[in-house]
């Protein structure tokens, strides 16, 4: 079989197929960000994406992973021994002493996150942080009341999956107008 090739003599690749269903972000933003990342030394998108998971939210909330810098291998070296990596994190000002106490806490842990030993020391950068997200708030149980209200009004569907979860939202949205009253002045 004889492939095509220009007329430079490079091959041409087939042309790629349209996408008909829609693509996921995250597999459409791995593309964009990875590179960036790797620039940096941070060759795992996750130790970004999960950081407050890594090192708990408190951890998280005053620190943030900005670089793995990675000691330069010297020719005499072993070629199979690595030697450990340093995390670099922006850290904010009022923190810095307390991520200083928690530094053998956040190594172990984004070793283990990593899977293995990479990282030995951290450096600190002390600055503004980007803003995270916060948790989102969970909404409070509906009443007894607005479920009796809303299991009532969704009696008449068939489908038992269908009635439980239309029964479920009705209370929500039963109770979330019970408490919107209650706060308007009269």
């Amino acid at each position: 079989m004889a492939r095509k090739t220009s007329g430079g003599g490079a091959i041409l690749k087939p042309p790629e197929r349209k996408r008909t269903q829609p693509a996921q972000v995250g597999a459409l933003l791995a593309g964009i960000v990875a590179p960036t990342l790797a620039a940096r030394g941070l060759g795992q998108m996750s130790l970004i994406a999960d950081w407050p998971d890594i090192v708990g939210a408190d951890v998280a909330r005053y620190a943030q992973p900005t670089q793995i810098q990675w000691p330069p291998r010297g020719a005499r070296q072993d070629p199979n021994a690595v030697a450990p990596a340093t995390l670099v994190l922006r850290v904010d000002p009022a923190f810095v002493l307390e991520a200083q106490h928690a530094a053998p806490i956040i190594v172990q842990r984004v070793n283990a996150h990593l899977g293995w030993r990479c990282v030995g020391r951290i450096a600190f950068r002390q600055g503004p942080l980007a803003p995270t997200r916060r948790p989102r708030r969970v909404a409070p149980a509906p009443s007894e009341d607005a479920r009796r209200q809303a299991a009532a009004l969704a009696a008449p569907i068939a489908d038992d999956e269908l009635r439980s979860a239309l029964a479920r939202l009705g209370a929500r949205a039963i109770d979330r107008e019970a408490r919107r009253r209650r706060r308007e002045p009269i």
